[in-house]
């Protein structure tokens, strides 16, 4: 009989354990803490990336369908650049703009109808100068992407250092109590799977963002180029025009 009071004044003692996510937050060790804070704001700034990239690739590339349907409509490509020349709305544009500008110094030093291996250089000078304006788009069209890259291989590993760091508290608790009842381990074990589930939960967006917006981008960068080189074809064809 002393047995059982005993017993029920023991579980009268234990104090209920709060399962919610914030509770969870509150009872974890302050290392725990830490790798759940960092993780959370991971978590946070790759939707933020991800938003802003998927947004901005729609942008650009509704950008370029227009632009295109403007170059290729037998229009004035004069008129064109001069009146998208002050700002390029988008990348093509600023392809466009830039090789314009350089097509337009070169006529205005009388370039265009002098020998032959001057109109080579001209040409040269034109195709690289949409090279190093696609480079300097892609690269900011680009810009945070390995971030995700990063999350989606690292925050896995940051997860499980909070779990290992949470099973030896439990462990610890084991010791200090000398018990092994579930009221001793649950707390441990509930931070430690609490870290690895939000280092999954940081890391499949993070990974799954990167492979569609990388293969998004890809395909951007291939439209880009190929609209380079056909206005470098345009451009070649006008030079032997005035031969």
């Amino acid at each position: 009989m002393e047995t059982e009071i005993d017993a029920a004044e023991l579980a009268g003692t234990i104090a209920p354990l709060d399962m919610s996510v914030w509770g969870l937050f509150l009872q974890a060790d302050l290392i725990v803490k830490l790798v759940i804070l960092l993780l959370v704001v991971a978590s946070i700034w790759t939707w933020a990336i991800i938003f802003d990239k998927a947004i901005r690739l729609r942008r650009v590339q509704a950008q370029a369908r227009q632009f295109e349907e403007a170059f290729w409509s037998g229009g004035s490509l004069e008129e064109l650049f001069d009146r998208i020349s002050s700002r390029p709305p988008d990348p093509m544009s600023a392809i466009f703009v830039a090789a314009m500008r350089e097509w337009r110094r070169a006529a205005a030093r009388g370039l265009l109808s002098t020998d032959q291996m001057l109109r080579a250089g001209l040409q040269a000078r034109v195709e690289r100068v949409m090279d190093i304006t696609l480079g300097r788009e892609m690269e900011q069209l680009e810009r945070h992407l390995i971030y995700l890259a990063s999350v989606g291989s690292a925050a896995p590993f940051v997860g499980l250092f909070g779990t290992v760091w949470g099973i030896m508290n439990s462990f610890a608790s084991i010791a200090a109590a000398k018990s092994t009842t579930l009221a001793v381990v649950a707390p441990g074990i509930a931070e430690a799977l609490f870290a690895t589930a939000l280092g999954l939960v940081a890391a499949i967006p993070a990974v799954l963002a990167y492979n569609k917006l990388s293969g998004d981008t890809g395909r951007y960068a291939q439209r880009l180029e190929a609209f380079a080189g056909e206005f470098g074809a345009i451009l070649s064809r006008q030079l032997e025009e005035k031969r």
